[in-house]
């Protein structure tokens, strides 16, 4: 509670805007783009299943929503006070992936149990375990970072959480989630020091871990199979992969236009979900999907520029976040695009702000958020640098800002 008060006046001194503009704008595009491609391309699947060509539209705008209302609470929490819970949110996570394993008590689809049902929307633990596991190793990296640097026990302590993590997820399964988190947590050693000797060392050993997890399972086999060449058996292991590749083949350059589509008629499973960036390549065409892309990478280099002056500023908590986040949504927006184009296997990884989903949408919103506050609390401390000529003050300012 101590922490909630410090809640911040959002007006700034000097016309600085409270907020990164392009970082923003860009959530706002994604968003926006996912609502439009969800609405046409789940109408024929709604009908069908609900009786209303509406319905998934219609939860989408509810969870945007929800995750605007979401993302405006998180940004006016401190990130004092995060830091200082951090144990706390890892404990929580883990809670969760232990309740969705539970029989009666979490949610199974297609084999799968990720979801805790809560009311009007299913909470995939996954996604609230990647969003609490930065917060963790941010502080993490803050208290050890000499040791990280300098030795090998600095690097292994992580492992006992994340590995608990990796197994929980492995049972339900989420091999995707495990993908992207132990990558996420890697990568945030990495840009906290880690030598790069013992980074490859590291990544080597757990390449092979994931090799071994794929070859135990014999329908990641054959998935891995199909991915080399999904039309020696297109309508089956194949199938998903081939009814994107026609999609994308359909869009040409300029796409068939909006509503259009032919794959989200039943041909492509998950078109509103894990495929919706195929039929929006279908109906958008090739400069559509680049352009998706492009805003990706404008996003994802904000986030970046964001942890790099967080860094310089000497705030590590706020740098490591920020890496972490960027890393998770780098890494997500990466594979499932490659799913969808064909260059990777396919994984059940939503399509960061743009894919069908009340889990994956506000825990996005809510990393996005906690990157806008970091924005704002180093801004703060930028304008009160220079308004400022006692460095003791400075100082103080700085401590309490984490």
């Amino acid at each position: 509670m101590m922490a909630m008060a410090g809640v911040a006046n959002p007006r700034m001194k000097g016309g600085v805007l409270p907020f990164d503009p392009w970082l923003v704008l860009c959530a706002a595009c994604l968003m926006l783009t996912g609502f439009i491609m969800i609405s046409s391309a789940s109408l024929e699947v709604a009908s069908r299943n609900n009786g209303t060509p509406y319905f998934y539209m219609l939860r989408q705008g509810i969870f945007i929503l929800m995750a605007l209302v979401g993302g405006l609470i998180v940004w006016r929490i401190p990130m004092a006070f995060w830091q200082q819970k951090g144990h706390w949110w890892m404990i929580g996570a883990a809670v969760l992936l232990v309740l969705v394993l539970i029989p009666g008590v979490g949610r199974g689809v297609n084999g799968s149990h990720r979801w805790l049902p809560l009311g009007p929307i299913n909470l995939q633990a996954s996604e609230v375990a990647k969003f609490c596991m930065v917060m963790y190793m941010g502080g993490y990296l803050v208290r050890r970072l000499k040791e990280v640097r300098t030795s090998w026990s600095g690097i292994a302590k992580p492992a006992l959480p994340l590995g608990i993590y990796v197994g929980l997820l492995y049972l339900e399964p989420d091999f995707g989630a495990v993908v992207v988190l132990t990558s996420t947590v890697m990568g945030m050693i990495f840009l906290g020091g880690m030598r790069f000797s013992q980074f490859i060392l590291v990544a080597g050993g757990a390449a092979s871990l994931l090799a071994l997890v794929v070859g135990l399972q014999p329908y990641r086999v054959a998935r891995l199979q199909s991915f080399m060449d999904p039309w020696k058996d297109p309508f089956g292991t194949g199938y998903q992969l081939s009814q994107a590749q026609i999609a994308f083949g359909r869009g040409d350059w300029f796409g068939t236009g909006l509503g259009n589509s032919v794959q989200k008629l039943f041909y492509l499973p998950e078109a509103h979900t894990d495929f919706v960036y195929s039929v929006l390549a279908e109906e958008m065409g090739l400069i559509g999907a680049l352009v998706i892309i492009l805003i990706y990478a404008v996003l994802v280099v904000r986030m970046f520029l964001i942890g790099r002056k967080a860094e310089s500023m000497r705030q590590f908590f706020m740098a490591y976040v920020t890496y972490g986040f960027s890393i998770i949504m780098a890494g997500q927006a990466l594979i499932n695009i490659g799913v969808n184009v064909g260059a990777l296997p396919t994984k059940g990884l939503t399509l960061p702000l743009v894919s069908y989903g009340g889990s994956s949408l506000l825990v996005c919103v809510a990393m996005l958020a906690v990157i806008l506050r970091i924005d704002y609390e180093l801004k703060r401390l930028q304008i009160g640098a220079a308004g400022d000529p006692d460095p003791q003050n400075d100082e103080r300012e700085s401590g309490k800002n984490g």
